[in-house]
């Protein structure tokens, strides 16, 4: 065996689409090799002896390189080689990843007569993502919520949340939202730009989002976890309902602040329970 190396994420992951190419000490390439589906690369060439320079490179990935002393056996063992995310940020890895409603909150809060705040959550949604190998900007969101699932621990506000003066579930009885594209913002953090559906009006809708990072959990699969946060106008979605008290001030206010905190399983179902 000549080469050897593993290319790897800060996070652990295998970059599968790496490209490492070995130089001699005049610059001159005798060597270029792809990752395979691990990250792994395994050249079966010896290499003559004596110093190299190894270079890893991969599309979204800031360039890594590293120095390989090859002795009488022929091979260059590099080891693990990290790559960082260009601009320093990291993503999951590629590939889909379905959202655990049981472990996930899709919440919205409002002003109350100017001095509170009414808090509610939707109880049913499904949601899926799918993270792009080569273009992060290209990643997708998807999501299917129940309009009648909105609970805010009061049974007579949610069943008139629930009528024609705000969601009317009768006529719309799903909300959905489908991403168009990405925008990095900062480590770790994106603007998700899409469209949102609700109460028979679609219109752009951006999400901020935070990525929280990936772990292994007790079923043998990898989550992510996510929280986005969204700004809504009642009146942008024809729900201009309101009731004005004393002063001028509305019951409800005209704004609702959305919040997400997603964790998603790899792949494209959940574990059976």
């Amino acid at each position: 065996m000549g080469l050897t190396a593993r290319i790897r994420t800060r996070d652990g992951w295998a970059v599968s689409h790496a490209v490492v190419t070995v130089t001699d000490m005049s610059g001159s390439q005798v060597l270029r090799a792809e990752a395979d589906a691990e990250g792994a690369v395994r050249d079966p060439n010896p290499l003559e002896p004596g110093a190299y320079t190894v270079i890893v490179t991969a599309v979204g990935y800031a360039p890594a390189a590293c120095s390989a002393l090859v002795t009488a056996s022929g091979r260059a063992e590099v080891g693990t080689v990290t790559l960082a995310r260009q601009g320093g940020t990291e993503l999951p890895p590629p590939g889909p990843w379905t959202v655990d409603p049981a472990h996930s909150s899709v919440a919205a809060v409002a002003q109350h007569l100017g001095i509170s705040s009414v808090h509610g959550r939707f109880t049913q949604f499904t949601a899926s993502v799918e993270i792009a190998p080569d273009d992060v900007s290209k990643s997708r969101v998807e999501a299917v919520i129940r309009a009648a699932s909105i609970d805010t621990g009061n049974g007579m506000r949610d069943d008139h949340l629930r009528s024609p003066d705000f969601l009317d579930v009768e006529r719309y009885p799903e909300i959905t939202y489908r991403s168009t594209g990405l925008t990095e913002t900062g480590p770790d953090r994106w603007t998700v730009h899409g469209e949102l559906a609700l109460h028979g009006v679609v219109r752009p809708v951006d999400l901020d989002l935070a990525y929280l990072g990936t772990g292994a959990d007790p079923w043998g699969g990898t989550r992510a976890a996510f929280r986005a946060t969204a700004q809504l106008r009642r009146e942008d979605f024809a729900m201009d309902y309101n009731q004005v008290v004393q002063a001028g001030i509305a019951a409800i206010g005209t704004t609702l602040k959305v919040d997400l905190d997603i964790q998603a399983v790899q792949g494209e179902s959940l574990p059976q329970a």
